[in-house]
């Protein structure tokens, strides 16, 4: 027969290649690839996640593209021109490959144009399945030929041949030095989508809904509905984003000609407070119309905001407060109109310096990336064991145990002091018309939702800006007299009520371990109350007392980083898993245990869908039972310092952060932000210390 001469000489150099393949394996630095198709607009080649197959067992390749800095690829609908990448494959006899998948794309304006694709670098992986007949010892031949289309300026169709030998073992080895291309090619397909969601149009205009659990204003930034079929949208149009507790709705536009479909399945992506992008596939049926919340106007807010912060004072969280506001009042009758306009008007800038802060801290912190709201400082124990011990403080003060010249006193110092312990007692509570002006101030422009938190101060301001406008209202109050000191004594009781309420606050966010040092701090402010009032009674002799009382108050405020620092049992009850600590993760290694660290926060939408789709799952839960992982959740709710230190060691600024400690004592592997079942259990399970058997 033609060519048996050279059989020998054939079969001999395949056995060198096996050979060599399997003996290099180990020190190979890069992951298993094929040679790179080349042009000055893109390096495309074959990759691999193992380094060797085994005989029925899928293994994973990948189309893997990186793009010329100004150049871009396509999606499977490339919007208004452009085509996607193509990928054949020749395989020995019974070998299949299943479809290739393509990333979440991006919107990329091309002059009059939009394109759906892909900038940098693109992974488009696909399934293998080898022959179940293989034969250990031999190679297992993958041949490709792909296409692509590339464009900046010009359009440039490319082309290419790919070539994969891959050594048959009787088990598929992974390929470590691949792992995280195709962890990080996982985490960019779009995912099953966990919302619901619906679509309508009315002529030319429509609507897409998703709705489901996190969705609220401020929690998403930014979202994008890019449609499978082609022709279906006008890509041009923008999608304008509208938000309300529990849905979100994207405006659409049909372009024109198109006829409407039954369904148009396609991709959402979401981009959440933190900056995480996350993409989940959707294939809404074709109904009414969804509703899209119009956006509020700046008078109609401003006006909202003026009578929430009126009806404020109203609510309970401002009780506390009205018991000092009563004696500036009811002090205010007989006096002056400079003295009562003078007061008012330092009261009022009190209170709306406040607001204008906070407001400017809250916009500071939603533009780096965090979930922060209305009260979010009261989410921090530190700061609410302050506010207790600043109660029981005011209260002692009412009571007479000491005097001072402060709010309970007068003077326009008092009266701004007044002002600004007003709001900071405030913002637990929301009043009727709040809610509303707050919801439309964080999706205006700065200046805009300045404007708005300024209107909130002048409304909880209002009564007392009365006076400043009509200082002869003060005529009406009664004279003052003896009743004023019972008033005062009487009203310190809110203010202990306060301060016990706090204290349980502090309870439920910090532990019985959070609790102690407030009580301690209690004991320690009465104390340093009683020696002031004492060396203020003896006159000019009092020195000792005052000393004594700065002593105390300084150790009472020592006792506040303990409150920081005690742990909070509800918040780790309610979380998968034990609570996370360096000590613990530390203890667990040394027992050469697999540790899996969930860093998560309560505010965070891609936390939560991480949780739902692929950490709280039948199959995750029994792969890391079966390989011994323990799970340890870190809550980032409030702000915890170590969870900031090690999100910081991590190059990361905020959550989710997903960390996997293998047994044996490797480093850490860090795991894409947006997760799957398959990467969580692939991940377990390549980590497996090969001398500890599986659990």
């Amino acid at each position: 027969m033609p060519g048996t001469a050279h059989r020998p000489y054939a079969v001999a150099m395949r056995a060198l290649a096996l050979l060599l393949a399997v003996l290099l394996a180990p020190f190979a630095a890069g992951a298993v690839e094929s040679g790179a198709v080349e042009s000055p607009r893109a390096r495309v080649t074959l990759v691999a996640e193992v380094a060797s197959v085994a005989p029925g067992q899928p293994f994973r390749l990948a189309l893997r593209q990186v793009l010329a800095p100004g150049w871009h690829s396509y999606w499977t609908n490339p919007g208004d021109a452009g085509e996607p990448p193509a990928l054949d494959l020749a395989l020995p006899d019974g070998g299949e490959a299943g479809a290739m998948a393509f990333p979440a794309p991006q919107r990329i304006p091309f002059g009059p144009l939009v394109n759906f694709g892909y900038l940098g670098e693109a992974v488009f992986p696909l399934k293998v399945t080898p022959p179940a007949d293989l034969v250990p010892g031999r190679l297992f031949t993958v041949e490709g030929q792909g296409r692509w289309l590339v464009c900046e300026q010009i359009c440039v169709p490319e082309e290419g041949a790919f070539r994969l030998d891959l050594p048959v073992e009787a088990a598929a080895r992974p390929d470590p030095a691949a792992a995280a291309l195709f962890r990080a090619a996982e985490a960019a397909l779009p995912r099953p989508s966990p919302f619901a969601a619906r679509m309508g149009f009315e002529g030319q205009r429509g609507a897409i809904e998703i709705a489901g659990p996190g969705l609220a204003p401020g929690a998403v930034r930014e979202a994008f509905f890019f449609p499978e079929a082609s022709g279906a949208l006008d890509n041009t149009a923008p999608q304008p984003l509208s938000l309300r507790e529990g849905a979100l709705v994207l405006g659409l536009t049909r372009a024109k000609g198109a006829p409407l479909p039954a369904e148009l399945p396609g991709v959402v992506t979401l981009t959440d407070a933190a900056g995480v992008r996350s993409a989940y596939a959707v294939a809404p049926a074709i109904g009414p119309m969804p509703t899209t919340p119009a956006g509020t106007p700046l008078l109609q807010a401003v006006l909202w905001a003026v009578l929430g912060g009126l009806v404020l004072n109203l609510m309970p969280c401002v009780f506390p407060v009205l018991a000092m506001k009563a004696m500036g009042i009811a002090r205010l009758s007989g006096a002056s109109r400079a003295a009562v306009r003078g007061e008012a008007l330092a009261y009022l800038a009190g209170v709306m310096a406040a607001f204008l802060a906070l407001g400017g801290l809250l916009i500071a912190l939603r533009a780096a990336g965090m979930a922060a709201g209305w009260g979010f400082q009261f989410t921090s124990p530190g700061f609410v064991a302050a506010m207790a011990l600043l109660m029981l403080g005011v209260g002692l003060n009412l009571s007479g145990v000491f005097t001072v010249g402060g709010p309970s006193l007068g003077g326009r110092t008092g009266s701004f002091g007044t002002g600004l312990l007003a709001v900071a007692v405030a913002t637990p509570c929301t009043a009727p018309f709040m809610a509303a002006a707050l919801g439309a101030a964080l999706t205006m422009p700065p200046a805009a939702a300045l404007l708005i938190f300024g209107a909130l101060g002048l409304g909880m301001g209002l009564p007392q800006a009365a006076l400043a406008l009509a200082p002869s209202l003060a005529r009406l109050l009664p004279r003052p007299g003896a009743w004023m000191e019972r008033l005062r004594q009487a009203l310190a009781f809110p203010m202990y009520a306060a301060a016990a309420w706090l204290a349980w606050v502090v309870s439920v966010q910090a532990g019985p371990d959070g609790l102690v040092p407030v009580l301690a701090g209690a004991v320690l402010v009465a104390f340093a109350a009683w020696a002031l009032g004492a060396a203020q009674a003896s006159g000019g002799r009092g020195w000792a007392g005052r000393g004594l009382a700065a002593l105390a108050l300084l150790a009472a405020l020592a006792m506040l980083p303990r409150v920081l620092s005690a742990p909070a049992p509800d918040m780790a009850a309610e979380a998968a898993g034990e609570a996370w600590s360096e000590a613990r993760v530390a203890t667990l290694r040394a027992e050469g245990r697999p540790v899996f660290v969930n860093l998560t926060a309560a505010w965070c939408i891609t936390c939560r869908v991480n949780e739902r789709v692929a950490l709280d799952t039948a199959a995750t839960r029994a792969a890391f039972a079966r390989e011994g992982v323990v799970v340890l959740t870190g809550d980032w709710t409030r702000g915890d310092a170590a969870i900031s230190a090690l999100l910081r060691s991590q190059g990361r600024d905020g959550v989710p952060l997903y960390l996997f400690y293998p047994a044996g004592g490797a480093a850490p592997v860090v795991l894409p932000q947006i997760l799957t079942e398959r990467m969580l259990i692939e991940a377990v399970t390549a980590g497996r210390d090969p001398s500890r058997p599986a659990a």
